[in-house]
């Protein structure tokens, strides 16, 4: 039973950043000058232009690494930090993201999960 609980953990912590991947892609879509606009806001709040294709890069494949639960402990503990340090940088509300890094690290101690690529591998 606790391992479905942690994969549904690990499922749902990864929403968190691919939903944010999805919704800045939506609005880069629906927008000409949407990447431009995002890049413009994180320049107002102090962070050069090559932040923004990192910022996504990372939300991406730390998101998809968690779904998949490929290298679940290593990308918990990297998510965990990104998400302290992003929302120190972008003033986010520091204690959402604080809990979820807590949530992330909690996983990063359990990271045997159901359904996981890190368990496809041991087979």
């Amino acid at each position: 039973m606790q391992r479905y609980l942690s994969t549904l953990a690990r499922i749902l912590l990864a929403q968190v950043f691919l939903l944010q991947i999805v919704m800045l892609i939506i609005g880069f879509f629906s927008n000409p000058d949407g990447y431009q606009q995002y890049q413009a806001g994180l320049g107002s709040l102090g962070l050069p232009g090559i932040f923004a294709p990192l910022i996504i890069l990372v939300q991406l494949v730390g998101g998809l690494a968690l779904f998949l639960g490929f290298k679940t402990k290593f990308f918990a503990i990297l998510m965990a930090i990104y998400a302290i340090i992003i929302s120190l940088l972008l003033h986010l509300p520091v204690l959402h993201y604080w809990a979820i890094a807590g949530g992330l690290l909690l996983l990063a101690l359990n990271p045997v999960t159901a359904f996981s690529l890190d368990n496809l591998k041991k087979s």
